[in-house]
């Protein structure tokens, strides 16, 4: 089945997830909404280099949202971009348009707004979309159960020009219950593009659950990972970890001392 994809936000992580959607046989990347209007009018495939017109470049500025997406149907939109874009979104679900958010930061206003898009579209939100992490954040959680007295810290790491603390690491700390002020540690150095870490400390040994983002192009597997999973959803609210149908150990009935 082929699925028709908008993207927003074409910048160092949306450029790559681009790339991984133009290089997918099931997918056809229809247009990018960017806030610049640099390449507007381009094509994204001929930037990297395909021959095909496809994913041509639209600035934010510069379209009627009220009319584009009825205009430039699309089957699922993927969202690299700002939390500015939300304010977008109500037109897109109702043109009933999947959604999968991948910004990193939203506010808890931010989240209720795609509650209420969830009320007519299907949108699924994760803050880190790669699958590993995922994966990282389910073993913490059953971790946690076996061992809930437990030291717990969450340590981040990113490239040098990351300012804020990363939105996945407060995830975490959130899932984990934990003090998401005390308890996670940023480290910003070179050009690291993502690691978390979570370490659960004992008397006399530690437990570390390690996840690393090698390349940005995991950012785009697991979008569009997201994407296919989201099509036959109607309408609601889901995670990455519902993606992915996460489902570990139950609590176990004893807890190691």
């Amino acid at each position: 089945m082929e699925i028709t994809i908008g993207m927003f936000g074409f910048g160092k992580t949306g450029a790559i997830v681009a790339k991984e959607v133009l290089k997918d046989e099931q997918c056809v990347l229809k247009w990018i909404i960017r806030k610049t209007d640099t390449k507007e009018g381009e094509y994204a495939s001929h930037l990297f280099g395909f021959e095909h017109d496809e994913g041509r470049i639209y600035s934010s500025d510069k379209i009627d949202h009220k009319t584009f997406y009825k205009e430039n149907p699309v089957d699922v939109i993927i969202d690299f971009s700002s939390v500015n874009a939300l304010q977008n979104h109500k037109y897109l679900a109702e043109e009933g348009i999947k959604i999968v958010s991948a910004i990193s930061k939203y506010e808890p206003e931010h989240l209720e707004k795609l509650k209420k898009l969830g009320e007519k579209t299907a949108v699924l939100y994760s803050p880190n979309i790669t699958l590993g992490i995922n994966f990282l954040i389910e073993a913490s959680k059953v971790l946690k159960k076996i061992i809930p007295n437990a030291d717990i810290e969450i340590v981040e790491e990113h490239f040098r020009g990351k300012k804020e603390t990363s939105g996945t690491a407060i995830r975490i700390a959130e899932y984990l219950e934990l003090d998401k002020e005390k308890q996670v540690n940023s480290i910003r150095v070179g050009g690291i593009v993502g690691k978390h870490e979570v370490i659960f400390g004992l008397p006399n040994q530690t437990i570390r659950i390690v996840h690393e983002s090698i390349s940005r192009d995991a950012f785009g597997q697991g979008a569009i990972y997201a994407a296919k999973w989201i099509i036959d959803k109607n309408r609601g609210i889901f995670s990455m970890e519902e993606a992915l149908a996460l489902n570990f150990a139950k609590k176990p009935e004893k807890s190691l001392k």
